[in-house]
């Protein structure tokens, strides 16, 4: 274990939810690995609609103290490895100071959000960065890389079968595109007319224009409907009647459905793969092969988080915005 004594720390958080101009810096006392954990040096740490969720209370009220720290995707690394913990099968001998790691967290609860100097890790929320890949960029796979992943999965579409994505242009359509096409499905995927080349370059075999009437462009490609489609856009029972009758809809903002639709709506949660290190590690080898694309649109310091969450809200941003520390 590092000896490391550090008694505080620099943290980016609210003390009362709202606007981005509520997000300022904080000195907090720092924290240390525990058995089964180790502790991450943050060097970056992606920006995400997630984040602008917490720092308005969207999720209700936090399990944690404020200031509530936002951020599901740190990348840095390791300077203190806790010993193992049998009871939760923690395994922390695979981890040594000095491995650089990328880390999905839980802003709400557990041991809170990356917009931190240190990071507390379960051995098993994290997995090394990718080869070839800087800090910056592997900071935007864990929380969007391992939706796709449950998106995907949550369908279970057959190789060979139809998958559309709302929203491809963004960071979780991204991933989502070049994922389905690793499983062998057919992708057809919406782009704004400035943004067909980047969403071609992912491999979709079609692309619609986006917009209100995105499900009849996509049922002109697959007049049936497709047989799975992942709502990134969040356009809910707009896109809905792009899927056939008996298949799949995922929801990444825990919409309901549509009464007396045999669509099956599937409720993805990202916060169920805090312990999915395994899961990621698997991104990761993808990241490796060629598979899947990271994409940083800018880097600010970590105390122009603000800065960094106005920019999110006027739109446009493709790629992610990663906050350095």
């Amino acid at each position: 274990m590092d000896t490391t004594t550090n008694s505080t720390m620099k943290a980016v958080g609210v003390d009362t939810y709202g606007g981005p101009e509520n997000l300022t810096t904080h000195e907090v006392t720092a924290p240390h690995a525990g058995p089964g954990e180790v502790r991450i040096r943050v060097r970056a740490a992606a920006v995400s609609p997630t984040d602008t969720n917490v720092r308005e209370g969207a999720y209700g009220e936090s399990k944690l103290p404020f200031p509530v720290v936002p951020g599901m995707d740190a990348a840095g690394v390791v300077d203190e490895v806790g010993e193992p913990d049998a009871d939760r099968g923690l395994d922390t001998s695979r981890w040594s100071v000095g491995d650089e790691v990328m880390a999905i967290a839980l802003p709400r609860e557990g041991h809170g959000g990356a917009y931190v100097e240190y990071l507390i890790a379960d051995a098993d929320s994290i997995a090394r960065i990718p080869a070839g890949s800087s800090l910056e960029e592997a900071s935007t796979l864990p929380m969007n890389g391992l939706t796709a992943v449950q998106a995907l999965d949550e369908l279970a579409i057959p190789e060979g079968g139809t998958f559309a994505v709302t929203g491809a242009a963004g960071t979780l359509g991204n991933y989502a595109v070049q994922l389905a096409k690793l499983r062998g499905l057919t992708v057809i995927a919406d782009a704004a007319e400035k943004d067909r080349g980047l969403v071609a370059s992912l491999g979709a075999d079609h692309i619609v224009e986006r917009g209100d009437d995105v499900a009849d462009r996509i049922r002109a490609i697959a007049p049936e409907g497709v047989d799975g489609l992942l709502d990134a856009a969040v356009m809910n029972e707009k896109a809905l009647p792009a899927v056939r009758s008996g298949g799949g809809f995922a929801t990444v903002r825990n919409w309901g459905g549509v009464e007396g639709s045999d669509v099956t709506v599937h409720k993805i949660w990202v916060f169920r793969e805090y312990h999915s290190g395994e899961k990621l590690d698997a991104l990761r080898q993808a990241v490796e092969d060629g598979t899947l694309t990271l994409r940083v649109a800018d880097t600010l310091p970590a105390e122009q988080a603000a800065e960094s969450h106005r920019r999110l809200a006027a739109g446009g941003v493709r790629g992610r915005l990663v906050l350095t520390f």
